[in-house]
């Protein structure tokens, strides 16, 4: 798909600030045309902003999470999340740049699995693996807003119905993603999910950071990193999972306390290193499955003093240094996006979940939703 152009004069009329009215302690949000696809579809732009200085813009193309402005320790506002500046690129150019992932997040192998004695073929979008959908997932949907509103936690919500086969998933499958900031600067993102058929679900968000700035003029290999588990699930060469859960302790792995990324992405001794070209691993929190979102990443640049922390009901966060940016794309404000100038932190069920009985399952029946929420936490420290 390409783009006819931006929204005509008259769609500019969609427009609507509801700052003006809201109370001054509220969470703003502005709304507004963001382009419109071939085929005729119009995509929008929606942006939270809170009164500490900490804004998230989401477009209804992929439900995408297009930026997040935030200050620094002195004040100094700067857009952490990398991505582009107009809706073409996100769709000539997809990378998944904070998008809503599924219906299946991360990677099944051979894009096959079998559900109550069926099996059901994926399309291949990564070698001889589905990722992230299969290519024409949910990052590649315009969806639709069911509602937005301003007030101390300002709030979005997304709809999408996945129909019955569509990537070759069973089931019809109606979903929400639920987009709300508050004063503090701490966004939610919930994901919900109801199938009519028994099916396999694990929704995420890609957004790719660097706490240092999306622009800044070293690579996001300096940001400092916590992650609260103390085994992750090694990958073979195509990057599935062998199933075993490995103990960090000893390895490059071990982020169980604050480390910079840099320290040893490039040691080749490691296989794992290897075949990830860098990081590209799920690793398999301690806490498990929650009910309520708990720890699963800690993000820090030092020099800026901007914290992420990253807090999720599910099992497994996949940790991974954007190895596959190799210079070709262009990002927001012309910056060339090279290896390790990002850093994503996804929450999820773990990578092949349904074709590894030892994990936790992403099986979703009919009268038994599907959901998860997470949570970025954005903060700084002196």
């Amino acid at each position: 798909m390409a783009l006819k152009g931006m929204a005509s004069a008259a769609s500019i009329t969609l427009a609507m600030i509801f700052s003006a009215s809201a109370p001054t302690h509220a969470v703003e949000v502005e709304r507004k045309p963001a382009g419109v696809l071939d085929d005729g579809t119009a995509v929008e732009s929606i942006e939270l902003k809170a009164r500490n200085g900490v804004s998230a813009k989401i477009l209804t193309y992929g439900a995408t999470l297009q930026s997040v402005v935030m200050p620094d320790k002195n004040g100094q506002l700067a857009d952490v999340v990398l991505g582009y500046d107009a809706l073409d690129s996100y769709v000539k150019h997809p990378n998944f740049f904070g998008v809503t992932v599924g219906r299946y997040a991360n990677r099944v192998a051979g894009g096959r699995f079998t559900l109550d004695s069926r099996t059901y073929q994926l399309p291949l979008n990564d070698g001889e693996n589905s990722l992230h959908g299969g290519g024409q997932g949910f990052d590649k949907q315009v969806w639709k807003v069911a509602s937005v509103k301003s007030g101390p936690v300002a709030r979005l919500v997304l709809t999408r119905i996945s129909p019955d086969g569509e990537s070759g998933y069973p089931g019809k499958l109606e979903t929400t993603v639920t987009y709300s900031l508050d004063e503090a600067g701490e966004l939610t993102i919930s994901f919900d999910a109801k199938t009519d058929k028994p099916t396999i679900v694990n929704m995420t968000n890609h957004a790719i950071f660097n706490m240092a700035g999306e622009g800044a003029a070293d690579s996001a290999l300096g940001n400092v990193l916590t992650i609260p588990a103390r085994a992750y699930t090694p990958v073979n060469e195509k990057l599935i999972p062998t199933g075993e859960l490995r103990p960090v302790e000893g390895s490059p792995f071990d982020f169980r306390q604050p480390r910079r990324v840099a320290d040893a992405i490039r040691d080749g001794r490691d296989q794992q290193i290897v075949y990830g070209r860098g990081y590209d691993h799920n690793y398999a929190l301690d806490k498990g499955v929650t009910k309520r979102p708990e720890l699963a990443a800690r993000l820090e640049d030092p020099v800026s003093g901007r914290v992420l922390e990253v807090l999720t009901t599910e099992p497994g966060v996949q940790f991974y240094t954007g190895n596959f940016l190799d210079g070709t794309l262009i990002g927001k404000s012309g910056h060339l996006y090279r290896m390790g100038d990002g850093i994503a932190l996804e929450p999820q069920k773990f990578p092949n979940a349904p074709n590894q009985p030892s994990f936790v399952s992403a099986r979703v029946d009919p009268g038994k939703p599907y959901r998860h929420v997470m949570i970025y936490r954005f903060s700084t420290r002196p």
